[in-house]
């Protein structure tokens, strides 16, 4: 099936490119402009799936129904994730990747929802303590998007951080998520030591033939951008609130920004496990 699917994409691909091509260097630009959009759809395919079902539960899912809301979700969550892997969209190995994700976010979510950081308001027997289960998927729809963008784009790298480097990083964000409840917050040194390691990568990645290129760290900025709008229309749904949300709605602050911009830290690192075998740092001539 999803053989076949991609086999009537390359064919309007190239069909597209046909057409493109004579008439201009705007039209081909506007070609390649879509064809990205594609590809970021198909990347953030698990994650965009269940933003839409935050919204359409909250709107319309039955308040009297046998099944609570988040116990929905977290059915229907697994059911996408089936589709993904029977369709050969998603690889074993990236699910694998995804299923630690869920772990990781769950164990933050217990401790969280514990210290009173957020709290799931509506009854479920899906959970543990307070967290539905399928705020997990939350988190692996994070994984899920870096794995798939990173196989679609074909992404190659210079000047990019040393393995172990990235994982120690990695490992003290998480670790901070945690202690900064205790002690005093980290923050500002492991944001001192993202610029530091990633200031100077480039990544490389390819949208149809050539590969174009931008600063690693301005692409973990704009998906943090965008997991922090998700996580407004999160709230809005009221899948979770904060403490400051629960008199009425309003946005998340726009600093938990950089929240995510490390949580995108510990993403990409766990990602590019899979790829260590790729030479990371060289670039396709």
């Amino acid at each position: 099936m999803a053989y076949g699917a991609r086999r009537v994409l390359t064919r309007l691909d190239r069909w597209a490119a046909h057409r493109a091509r004579p008439r201009g260097r705007l039209a081909v630009v506007a070609h390649e402009f879509v064809v990205f959009g594609l590809k970021q759809a198909a990347a953030c395919l698990f994650g965009g799936l269940m933003v839409a079902l935050l919204l359409a539960s909250w709107r319309w899912y039955p308040r009297d129904a046998g099944l609570s809301r988040y116990d929905f979700l977290t059915l229907a969550a697994l059911a996408i994730q089936g589709v993904l892997l029977a369709t050969k969209l998603e690889s074993r190995e990236e699910a694998r990747v995804i299923l630690l994700f869920h772990v990781v976010g769950t164990a933050m979510e217990l401790f969280k929802t514990a210290v009173g950081s957020w709290s799931y308001p509506e009854p479920s027997l899906l959970r543990l303590g307070g967290v539905p289960l399928f705020t997990g998927f939350m988190y692996a729809a994070v994984g899920s998007y870096i794995a798939r963008a990173w196989r679609l784009f074909d992404f190659r790298f210079t000047r990019h951080p040393p393995f172990g480097a990235t994982v120690a990083l990695a490992a003290a964000i998480y670790l901070n998520f945690f202690t900064h409840h205790f002690l005093p917050d980290a923050r500002p040194l492991l944001f001192v030591a993202v610029a530091w390691l990633f200031g100077p990568c480039w990544i490389h990645y390819r949208i149809r033939r050539v590969h174009r290129h931008m600063p690693l760290l301005l692409g973990f900025v704009l998906v943090a951008l965008f997991i922090w709008l998700a996580e407004n229309v999160g709230t809005f749904s009221h899948a979770w609130l904060y403490p400051a949300q629960r008199q009425g709605w309003h946005m998340v602050p726009f600093g938990k920004l950089g929240a995510w911009l490390l949580l995108m830290i510990i993403s990409y690192v766990m990602v590019s496990a899979l790829h260590r075998r790729n030479a990371p740092a060289r670039v396709p001539r």
